[in-house]
Parts: structure tokens; sequence; C-alpha cells
């Protein structure tokens, strides 16, 4: 089985009910100081970690004084409000007397679904992590309506793994892994170490059994390990409760864990390399070795632009005899690049009226 060892780059999912005491509405804090002790010891590993944690809706009834009953939009949109603020903090409080430097990010499915968007939450989750920042992920329950919601954390936990390029995803969980059958009905139900392939077997096997917090059952979860999966991320579904779960995931606490396909640069470039390009640059001769070596394509290396495409579109770069050396998600629309080509990046602001990215297509962006 995988181990936390195993990884650079790790997503952590913490459902409502870990957070949030059902009765008192109350944030279970000594579970939270252990939980930041956990991810203190990982960045001390030296891995990149993100966490996606419910709990903005939670805090926030208890607050307003909203009933224990489903809320109407209206009703979760204020609780999430008065919610996320409590939090931030929360995770700012435990961390901080570590060293560790916390954001915020609000995102909805409309982030991940439009591909300018999507570039944008990885870049910035990117910079994040590369300045040695721990993200805390949300749904932005403010403003989402039903049909821009990913609808549980699980899935979006799915999402921020793939945008991240992490290579696993931990879901800390009301149960300690995935069951032939909800262990809570059925006795003679057991426990898989390990999935290596989600078949219909499998499928049939999950319920849809959840806390009175969390909206998340076995199905979302094996949804979410689908997502992940497929785009080269292990998943680790773990009894979340106790204090400092990673370290006892660590320690080979009962765990599930669903087997990676590939490796998340590989999948990244297969889907890239998939799209249908919406137009093409030209690239001179310094700029196709510069691709050769894996390098990001700058401005300067550009000498045609063929569209049109926006922003986040997959075009396809040309060698000086026309040939398709690689495809590649542009940072500018076509009308950009036409402007900025052949130039130095540092000329871009001055091109455009606006700071820009370095890079037209940056080596992550892109399959050759």
């Amino acid at each position: 089985m995988a181990t936390l060892s195993d990884a650079q780059r790790i997503v952590v999912k913490i459902g409502s009910a870990l957070l949030v005491d059902r009765d008192s509405g109350a944030l279970r804090s000594a579970w939270l100081r252990s939980l930041a002790e956990d991810v203190a010891w990982l960045k001390g590993l030296g891995k990149d970690v993100v966490l996606v944690s419910s709990g903005s809706i939670a805090l926030g009834r208890g607050v307003l004084g909203l009933p224990p009953s489903t809320l109407a939009l209206e009703q979760s949109q204020a609780a999430a409000a008065v919610g996320q603020i409590r939090l931030a903090r929360a995770y700012e409080e435990v961390l901080a007397p570590h060293g560790i430097t916390t954001a915020q990010v609000l995102l909805t499915l409309d982030d991940s679904a439009d591909r300018r968007r999507y570039l944008n939450s990885r870049a910035t989750l990117e910079q994040l992590l590369s300045l040695g920042v721990v993200p805390i992920v949300n749904e932005n329950d403010t403003i989402a309506t039903d049909e821009i919601r990913f609808g549980d954390n699980d899935r979006l936990a799915a999402q921020i793994a793939v945008t991240a390029g992490a290579d696993q995803l931990i879901l800390l969980s009301d149960v300690d892994g995935f069951y032939t059958a909800n262990p809570a009905d059925d006795p003679g139900a057991t426990r898989f170490d390990v999935i290596e392939r989600i078949t219909p077997q499998i499928e049939a096997m999950a319920g849809d059994a959840g806390s009175g917090l969390s909206k998340g059952g076995m199905k979302t979860k094996l949804l979410a390990a689908r997502t992940a999966t497929a785009a080269g991320c292990a998943l680790a579904i773990t009894e979340g409760s106790v204090l400092h779960p990673l370290t006892a995931l660590e320690a080979g606490a009962n765990a599930t864990w669903f087997t990676a396909q590939t490796d998340p640069h590989a999948a990244r470039k297969r889907w890239i390399a998939a799209m249908k390009p919406r137009g093409a640059v030209s690239l001179d001769a310094g700029a196709v070795a510069a691709m050769a070596r894996g390098k990001s394509l700058l401005p300067a290396g550009i000498t045609d632009v063929a569209g049109p495409f926006g922003r986040g579109d997959a075009i396809a770069m040309l060698d000086g005899a026309g040939h398709v050396i690689g495809h590649g998600l542009s940072r500018y629309t076509s009308l950009e690049a036409e402007q900025i080509k052949g130039h130095q990046s540092s000329e871009i602001e001055a091109l455009l009226g606006y700071p820009g990215r370095a890079a037209l297509i940056h080596r992550d962006d892109m399959a050759c």
C-alpha cells in the first residue's frame, strides 16, 4: 500500500462532521490542532499540502441559530458567509504556531469547467505552494447555486487534486475504508485494503450513507476516486475522527487505497494532447530547441499566430517548416499573442497595457 512519505503533493479532504460538533455546532478545536500538527509534520518532510475543508455552513448556522434541518438556499449562503471567515481564521490560528502560512481559496464548479478559470486556479495554487503556503480550499457557497455547485467536497477535492497535480488525495471520513457493504448495516461486510480498478461490482457495493452534517456517501467517494486515479493521483479513504489522523494513516491505520492509473504529469499531457487545437503559433529555431529541452514557450520565440483562439484554448505549436511539434494551453488570446510575438516578456506590460504572464504556454500546460 502507498504511504504519505511516497508523495510529494498531498490533498487532504476534511468533512464537516470532523470539524464541527454535531450537537453544539462548535469547532472541534483539539482535533483541529492535532490535524495542524500532522500538516506541520508533512511540511517538515518537504511535502506540499492542500486542505479541502467543509465546515463553513455548519459553523455559520450555529452562530446564526439556524435550525439543524435542511436549509433554504439563501439560508445556506448566509450561513456560509458567516462561517467562512471563522473557518479560515481557525486554520490560520492552528497552523501559524508551526510557522505555516495559510490562504483561503473559494471555488465553484464553473471555475474548473471553464478553461480560463481553471488555468487561473492552477496558477494560483502552484504559486501558493511554491511559496510554502497551505491553501484552504472550499466551495464558494455564498454565491454557488445548484447549477454551478460541486455538491460535495469529495468531488471538489478530486478536482483540486487534478488541478494541483497532486499524487495523493486523502479523504478523512467517518469510516475506515471502502467495504463490501455498509458495515453499520451488515456485520459481515469486509474492508478492501487496495482497489486497483473501479469495476461495476465495486460500484454496486457503494451506498449513500452520510452523517447529519455531511452530504458525502460512498458513491461520491467512488466518483472522486475515479477522477483522481485517472489523473495519476492515488486516493485513500480512512477514519478521520481520531486525533492525528494523517500520522495514524502513515503508521498503518485502516484504510482503502485506490491505485493511480498513471502519474499526474503523464495524465495531464494526454489530456492536453487529446484537445482539438483552436489555433496555432509558429516558432523560430531557438524556441523549437527550447521546446525539445522541456522549456516554456516565451513570446520572443513566436514568429506567427493563427487564430482565433481564446485564453485557455488548446493551440498547436509549429516549427519553421510548419510541422506540429506539440500542443499547449495558451495563456493569451490570439489578438494578444499577435501583439507580443517576437518580444521579450519584460515588454508585455508596455505592449498590452497591463502586466501578463511571462510565458505564452507554460511547460506544465503543453504536450510535446
